[in-house]
């Protein structure tokens, strides 16, 4: 099954805006430094995460499914590390 030009836009896009998560959570795992990351702002882009999954699941869309699927993964993982190591000792 060839891809057309708007999967393969769609399936590049997903790729590196999911990747571009990976240096975050990879950085906030390793040091549980999570002291640069705003508790408003990931609660609301995870938020937004998991309705753009919800979106994509709606069309079958599952470059968007995927990608989101993993992004939502992050995010949260993210935010949960900024709720448990974030407070102030």
């Amino acid at each position: 099954m060839a891809m057309n030009l708007t999967d393969l836009i769609g399936s590049a896009a997903a790729f590196l805006t999911t990747a571009s998560f990976l240096p975050q959570a990879w950085q906030s795992f390793r040091t549980r430094d999570v002291s640069g990351v705003s508790l408003s702002m990931y609660s609301v882009f995870t938020a937004g995460v998991a309705l753009w999954l919800a979106y994509g699941l709606l069309l079958g869309s599952w470059p968007m499914v995927i990608a989101n699927t993993i992004t939502l993964g992050l995010a949260m993982a993210i935010l949960c590390m900024k709720l448990l190591y974030g407070r102030p000792r």
